[in-house]
């Protein structure tokens, strides 16, 4: 069974930073794009960052361009999201997910990724 397992999450004050980490089990990078998804309590998941890992494309949403990066961080099977100058309205849990046909431009909701971790909470203070 395919397993994505996410870590790295915490609290930071504005203006820190944390490293997300995830593991994947079951699949490597050939032929899946991989990609970084938050939801924010009565907020509707949102793409944060994504890799296409066959070409190396890759795609932040807007409000992250400049402050994060996306990485493969292993020859087969992890990914990492470096967050620098966090904000408050960067709260949220952060999923780590993988899809094997994930088309250009990706679903900003990612319906069409189909491995998921189980999130890892990041809380951004003052």
């Amino acid at each position: 069974q395919v397993q994505l397992v996410e870590s790295g999450g915490g609290s930071v004050q504005t203006g820190g930073s944390l490293r997300l980490s995830c593991a994947a089990s079951g699949l490597t990078y050939n032929g899946n794009s991989m990609g970084w998804f938050r939801q924010a309590p009565g907020k509707e998941r949102e793409l944060v960052a994504m890799i296409y890992t066959g070409s190396g494309r890759i795609v932040y949403v807007d409000s992250v361009k400049g402050r994060f990066t996306i990485s493969l961080t292993g020859p087969t099977n992890m990914v990492a999201l470096q967050m620098n100058s966090l904000k408050p309205e960067d709260t949220a849990m952060y999923y780590c997910a993988a899809g094997i046909r994930v088309g250009y431009p990706p679903s900003l909701g990612g319906d069409d990724f189909e491995y998921w971790g189980q999130g890892t909470q990041v809380t951004v203070s003052s």
